[in-house]
């Protein structure tokens, strides 16, 4: 008696110590940024429909029930879902709105006929952070699951579930003579309690030891805690299916997982299925055996009913539905792998790698669905083409993008390789390659920031320089030609490599490698010429903060790819708000990224401007390396920032340029991703001057060859080009000879 009672209070202590302490590892919760709707803002029909579906709502005829929506062109009915945000809850409501000319129009509450200034939907969830035993699972209170599926659970699984202390021994006798007089099992005798007990505490081996521990502890949870507080663990904990290496745990997440709604969502026909699953999530997993899973929902319909838990109508309704078993979804590893691989990374600053997978953070990322789906789609197809027409070995070549915010900083869609969904290598994020001119953006802008403009005449003549260890460097221009004297604009759109090389030499390495540091490059540079012409290797996400900078006009801020972190419960941990610093004046950006729009459209990037709408205004730079390596594009409109970058991962010669290869890619991903339909405009200090393009010099309309350049006010050249200077003597002449 004394070993036994010794061992009644250590089961004792194991019981109070799991059940009243954390009882699960929750996994964290990573969510897209949550669209919002308001009055003139800017979005296709098409993409609001898409991003309905992407987050589980269900198309109706009228669009009024909760996660349900209404399409008639362009007009729609939706029914917002309640959701936490991190500044507060969204209420459920019911909504009416209207989309002109890509423009949201009329915004107004379904019910009352209210305008609305500002509507949010729910977030899609895109990704979770696992602890190592792959359980999953969405915690639920009571009060969040349907009445019906409560007294669904009871009816079917443990009827005396109010009266027994843990153990239903009338139930083990009467299972285990229906069982006997079967010749197999069909009928259960364990309670609610001991299913409990078994999955929290046990194992599944069939033993002796085993079932005493379960009758044991099944009894002490009775005593020790509340029939609610042991359902509540019940619903939580129950076992619902398997998702690769992820296990479904608890009706909160089998909702989501089989139906993609929310568990107070759930229909009569679900409810039943559920319930059917709960006997054998393997035996009766309605994707695999949808007939047998249909068999098993039918009877519980019929046992609801015969409990009068359903009426007549509603178990007819519901056995003459289908399963409606929705897409299997994937987020048990994450829809965007290379994205969520970014949170992890920019999350581990500031958590613990164990909070992060048990604690059930709620996570909100800056990821944009339809961006990621537009640079997704343009990504993997033109790896294919250019496979296809460049003669590639097909599986071969591989790509890395980042697609940014202007203005934010946001990380807003990330593209790890060719296998989108793939896990592994992150070429967004950890590729290391030779950036090649990518980084001439730099030097130009070193030089307007001192005493150079855009019409200073720059050498693109032929040099050759000694290095320290005596070797001899001579950097050759693409088409191995010289231009002489050019304009510095056109040495930056036209991308001369000995124009580049004489400039930062007449500046210095030093003004180079300080101005790439300023421009957001943390990696440590070499101190040698070479580094003039991108002989540096850096991932796609190190050029995305460099075009950012220039992008945001001189100001940096740091990428992130996370907005807030909630608690599992909905408590405000952190925000990542935007810490901006001012690094560069704003009218040498200005410029620098005038010659950038000039490079898109008349120097390297040209061929591929021609097929860009005349409103949407872009600014970019090619990068190719030594031997056609690797193709690099980046660049920017007035919306969106991105760099894409082509290669093979064995670092082979695909045969690609910057602009055959990286830039088709980014120009299709910017079009279709750009919002804003207005010129880029120059910062207030700048002004046009006519230029005569030979010297650099004022021209006027005696000038052949003349282009109208910007300029920092007070910095245009004074001096009068030869050409300027013969029209005013012919001018002055003429008006001599009328008084003669």
């Amino acid at each position: 008696m004394i070993a036994l009672t010794s061992y009644v209070l250590y089961l004792d202590h194991v019981v109070q110590k799991k059940f009243e302490g954390k009882r699960w590892a929750v996994p964290s919760r990573v969510y897209a940024r949550a669209l919002e709707l308001y009055p003139d803002k800017f979005i296709h029909a098409d993409d609001l429909h898409s991003e309905l579906k992407l987050i589980g709502y269900q198309r109706s005829s009228d669009g009024l029930t909760a996660g349900s929506y209404m399409r008639r062109g362009n007009q729609f009915v939706i029914s917002v879902r309640a959701f936490q945000h991190w500044d507060g809850q969204e209420p459920s409501r019911s909504i009416k709105l209207e989309i002109n000319g890509n423009y949201l129009s009329h915004l107004i509450d379904a019910s009352t006929g209210e305008a609305l200034s500002l509507i949010r939907l729910e977030p899609m969830q895109i990704g979770t952070i696992y602890p190592s035993h792959k359980e999953d699972r969405v915690l639920v209170q009571l009060e969040e699951l349907p009445p019906l599926l409560l007294a669904a659970l009871l009816a079917i699984e443990d009827r005396k579930f109010a009266i027994h202390h843990g153990i239903d021994w009338r139930g083990i006798v009467r299972a285990a003579w229906v069982n006997l007089r079967a010749g197999h099992v069909v009928q259960g005798g364990s309670t609610l309690t001991q299913q409990l007990v078994k999955n929290f505490y046990l194992n599944n081996e069939r033993t002796l030891i085993r079932k005493f521990n379960e009758a044991i502890m099944s009894s002490l949870l009775e005593l020790r805690y509340e029939k609610r507080e042991i359902l509540e663990a019940y619903v939580n904990e129950v076992y619902l299916g398997q998702d690769g290496v992820r296990a479904i745990h608890g009706f909160g997440l089998a909702s989501e997982f089989y139906f993609n709604k929310p568990a107070r969502e759930l229909t009569p026909s679900e409810v039943a299925l559920l319930v059917a699953v709960l006997r054998g999530p393997t035996y009766y997993d309605p994707r695999r055996h949808t007939d047998r899973a249909l068999k098993r929902r039918n009877q519980i319909l019929d046992k609801l009913y015969h409990d009068n838990l359903i009426d007549q109508k509603q178990a007819l309704k519901a056995k003459q539905s289908p399963l409606n078993i929705a897409p299997k979804p994937n987020r048990g590893h994450g829809l965007y792998p290379a994205f969520i691989e970014l949170v992890k990374r920019d999350l581990k600053k500031d958590y613990r790698e164990d909070d992060l997978m048990s604690e059930g953070l709620r996570i909100f990322s800056t990821l944009d669905p339809m961006v990621q789906e537009v640079t997704e789609k343009e990504t993997t197809q033109w790896i294919k083409r250019l496979e296809k027409s460049r003669g590639i070995t097909s599986d071969t070549l591989q790509g890395g993008v980042v697609i940014t915010r202007v203005g934010s900083a946001e990380v807003v869609a990330v593209v790890g390789g060719r296998n989108v969904r793939f896990e592994g290598f992150n070429r967004a994020l950890d590729i290391q390659r030779p950036v090649g001119s990518l980084l001439k953006p730099a030097l130009y802008l070193s030089a307007l920031s001192k005493k150079y403009t855009l019409a200073s005449l720059v050498d693109d003549k032929a040099i050759q320089i000694t290095m320290r260890d005596g070797q001899v460097w001579i950097p050759e221009n693409y088409d191995q030609t010289t231009h002489g004297s050019v304009l510095l604009v056109d040495a930056l759109s036209h991308s001369y490599n000995l124009a580049a090389v004489n400039l930062g030499m007449k500046l210095g390495i030093d003004e180079f490698v300080q101005t790439l540091h300023g421009l957001g490059i943390e990696k440590k540079l070499p101190y040698y010429p070479s580094l003039l012409l991108g002989a540096i290797e850096m991932a796609p996400i190190d050029m995305a903060q460099m075009y950012q900078t220039l992008a945001d006009g001189g100001f940096y801020t740091r990428l992130r790819s996370v907005r807030e972190v909630l608690t599992q419960k909905g408590v405000p941990l952190q925000r990542y708000s935007l810490d901006t610093e001012q690094r560069f004046d704003s009218d040498a950006v200005s410029l620098v990224n005038y010659g950038l729009r000039e490079a898109f459209r008349h120097g390297t990037g040209q061929h591929v401007a021609a097929r860009v709408p005349e409103n949407v205004v872009l600014a970019g730079k090619t990068g190719t390396t030594d031997e056609l390596r690797d193709s690099w594009f980046a660049g920017f409109g007035q919306d969106f920032s991105g760099v894409v970058w082509l290669g093979g991962d064995n670092n082979q010669t695909m045969g690609l340029t910057g602009s055959s290869g990286a830039l088709q890619v980014w120009a299709d991903i910017m079009v279709k991703i750009s919002q804003t339909k207005s010129d880029a405009s120059l910062t207030s200090n700048i002004e046009s001057i006519l230029i005569d393009r030979k010297t650099g010099l004022r021209a006027d309309q005696s000038c052949l060859d003349t282009e109208l350049l910007p300029f920092i006010i007070g910095t245009a050249p004074d001096e009068r080009a030869p050409c300027a200077n013969k029209g005013v003597k012919k001018a002055w002449d003429k008006f001599r000879g009328l008084f003669q």
